[in-house]
């Protein structure tokens, strides 16, 4: 049984004009425990609502989302974000730290929602985090003392406290350099993994895409398998057919991606696209 799955799941919304906007599209998708997941797509595909579907903040127009195999329709408000805060982790491209807080109270602070032991070792468990993701010697520093790499590995530390089942990353090396990014990413598998925990990366860059086991396209809120390997050359920007990544194109960063059927028109992936 998946940790998380999506069946026939559609979100639209009825616009001034009373039009009709569809955003997803019969998205199915499962991820289980401790597996990690990429989803691709350029600005304005659904990338977005996807996350937000998966993390408890929307809900599908139709369809089903099941996690550990029950279904979450007919929750209360108040039972959702009982489960977001203990099951979800969220790491954003904007950092979105606390500026008047130092970074050790910024870990801590989805622990004040926490009961029991968790609430009461919020500053041991907030300290234990920072430590993990290097930054145990700038536990009393403002955030705006810390460079970009530091900000986000704060906000991956802040995002793991609560030690969550399932991890969202939403273009989480966006703000960040080449060689940080990677740094990053290598961090977040690596805790990932040590946890167990699934972990769903929404992203432009195909070179994070392919540290995961899996791969999706998310385009016009249809979601289609694809596949990403190592190439055999690097350097070459990547081209795609339609939107779907196709034989032997690589990025920047060196990831080639497959899928079938290829359709007509030959693109590059602007490397600023979201």
């Amino acid at each position: 049984m998946s940790l998380i799955e999506l069946a026939g799941v559609t979100r639209s919304v009825r616009l001034a004009d009373d039009r009709v906007l569809e955003i997803l599209r019969g998205v199915d998708l499962s991820v289980d425990a401790g597996e990690h997941v990429a989803v691709v797509g350029r600005s304005g595909t659904g990338k977005s609502t996807l996350l937000n579907i998966l993390g408890m903040l929307d809900a599908p127009t139709d369809g089903e989302y099941l996690l550990d195999g029950r279904p979450t329709r007919r929750l209360s408000g108040r039972r959702r974000a009982r489960l977001r805060g203990e099951s979800f982790g969220f790491v954003f491209q904007q950092f979105n730290l606390l500026t008047g807080r130092t970074v050790l109270e910024n870990v801590a602070a989805p622990l004040l929602y926490a009961r029991g032991r968790q609430f009461w070792s919020r500053t041991r468990l907030a300290a234990e985090m920072l430590d993990r993701v290097g930054l145990g010697d700038r536990l009393e520093d403002m955030p705006d003392r810390l460079s970009g790499g530091e900000q986000q590995r704060v906000a991956i530390a802040r995002a793991l406290v609560r030690r969550p089942r399932v991890i969202l990353a939403d273009e989480p090396t966006g703000a960040l350099d080449v060689d940080t990014g990677t740094a990053v990413m290598t961090l977040l598998d690596d805790i990932a993994r040590e946890s167990g925990a699934a972990l769903v990366t929404i992203t432009h860059d195909l070179a994070v895409a392919a540290r995961s086991g899996r791969h999706y396209r998310l385009a016009d809120g249809v979601l289609v398998p694809v596949t990403l390997v190592a190439p055999d050359r690097p350097g070459s920007l990547a081209e795609w057919v339609g939107d779907v990544p196709v034989l032997g194109a690589t990025s920047d960063a060196g990831a080639v991606a497959t899928a079938t059927p290829p359709t007509t028109l030959l693109r590059e992936l602007p490397g600023g696209a979201a």
